[in-house]
């Protein structure tokens, strides 16, 4: 079951990135290399790629068990984070002022609402969330730091920003900090409460322990 659900779950991932890196190119107003770093430097592209990549992973795999690190507990729950994170920003912050038609709309709603959701449906069933620890969550915000490095780096070398929220010459310094410093703030709570989330929900099982 598990197997299948990571089949199709990927095959959906890898479709809406891919389309999506087709309209770009139909729709682009550089050369199609600068396109394509265009492409790669967006969080949902590089998140949805990451997505598509794991579920890759375990439909090839199915349940064997590895020391890879896509099979590791933690793994799929920083993944999840993400992807929700992902979703969340566009919900509250974008869909507001992008309004995508046709195929554009369908392959937008697979990205930032679809996907997340797959992603939260397949971490409810196959996490291992009793043994995801508290301390991997400053490991997963490394992820978003050195996404963030590399957005503004490119964004001060070709003037290209891909969101609003980081578009320094229109926001300045201070707001560009304000807002990452609430995004990263966004991530921690989110993933705390992930983990909080998972022990309750499969809590810790003690063989030795008997109850008072």
């Amino acid at each position: 079951m598990k197997k299948t659900y990571a089949l199709v779950f990927g095959l959906i991932s890898w479709l809406a990135v891919i389309i999506q890196y087709f309209l770009m190119l139909e729709n682009r107003e550089a050369g199609i290399m600068e396109t394509t770093i265009r492409f790669l430097s967006f969080f949902t592209i590089l998140t949805n790629t990451l997505v598509a990549v794991y579920f890759t992973k375990h439909a090839l795999r199915g349940s064997q068990r590895s020391q890879s690190i896509w099979n590791k507990p933690g793994t799929l729950s920083s993944i999840t984070v993400y992807i929700l994170v992902v979703g969340l920003v566009y919900q509250v912050v974008l869909r507001p002022i992008w309004d995508p038609q046709g195929m554009a709309r369908v392959v937008d709603e697979l990205l930032h609402s679809i996907n997340p959701l797959l992603v939260l449906f397949f971490w409810f069933k196959f996490e291992e969330k009793e043994k995801v620890t508290w301390n991997k969550v400053p490991k997963w915000l490394l992820y978003p730091f050195l996404y963030f490095i590399w957005a503004m780096s490119h964004g001060l070398v070709t003037g290209f920003y891909p969101y609003p929220f980081v578009n320094l010459p229109e926001i300045g310094w201070t707001r560009l900090m304000i807002n990452f410093i609430s995004l990263l703030a966004v991530f921690s709570v989110l993933s705390l409460s992930l983990i909080w989330t998972g022990k309750k929900i499969h809590p810790k099982r003690y063989p030795n322990h008997t109850p008072l």
